[in-house]
């Protein structure tokens, strides 16, 4: 999440035509071109071109709608239900300030975060590859384990001699690749889920 720059905002106005024109670059945006710009941390302000009301908040709300529309759900239907049951109530006043210090204190420990995420799943953020590629890598991994074992013999690993059949080491590592099968088959599944 970018911080916002310390330049006066940018002036944005709204046309009854519902179109948005950027008055520093002189040329009309889209709503998702102000999503861009919060992103990069470029402040603006948006004003209805007729009124100069001030309809910031609104146009930032329709941004969100926009976004959640898009299947990039942030926003949890239980909080969207607590939220909309404080408006109207004596505490709706300490909503938007909480929410305001949540939001700073998270976006400041943001990349703590994610650095700490990356230590602990070895470089491989959970969040930023599918699944799947994540299972084939663990599968590649075991697989050049058990080729390392193929020099001392280890039977039914590669380049080793055959076991003889009912070898306890064989039904083992005949186990383990039923084990495998079936962990690859969830990891399958969960990435099916996450599309």
């Amino acid at each position: 999440m970018a911080e916002l720059s310390s330049q006066p905002p940018v002036t944005i106005k709204k046309y009854a035509n519902r179109r948005l024109y950027n008055t520093a670059t002189s040329s009309y945006v889209t709503l998702e071109n102000l999503a861009q710009m919060v992103k990069e941390g470029t402040d603006f302000v948006v004003f209805d071109a007729k009124t100069g009301e001030d309809i910031t908040r609104s146009v930032l709300t329709q941004i969100i709608v926009e976004e959640e529309g898009k299947g990039q759900n942030l926003l949890p239907i239980s909080f969207l239900r607590q939220l909309i049951a404080f408006y109207g109530d004596s505490m709706q006043w300490l909503v938007p300030g909480y929410l305001e210090n949540a939001m700073r204190s998270f976006a400041r420990n943001q990349e703590q975060m994610r650095r700490t995420m990356q230590d602990a799943f070895g470089g491989m953020f959970p969040f930023g590859g599918p699944f799947e590629k994540m299972g084939k890598q663990n599968i590649a991994m075991i697989e050049q384990a058990m080729k390392m074992w193929a020099p001392f013999g280890v039977p039914g690993a590669p380049g080793s001699p055959p076991a003889a059949a009912g070898d306890p080491q064989t039904q083992a590592i005949d186990d383990l690749k039923r084990q495998l099968d079936v962990l690859q088959r969830q990891l399958d599944s969960m990435n099916d889920k996450s599309r």
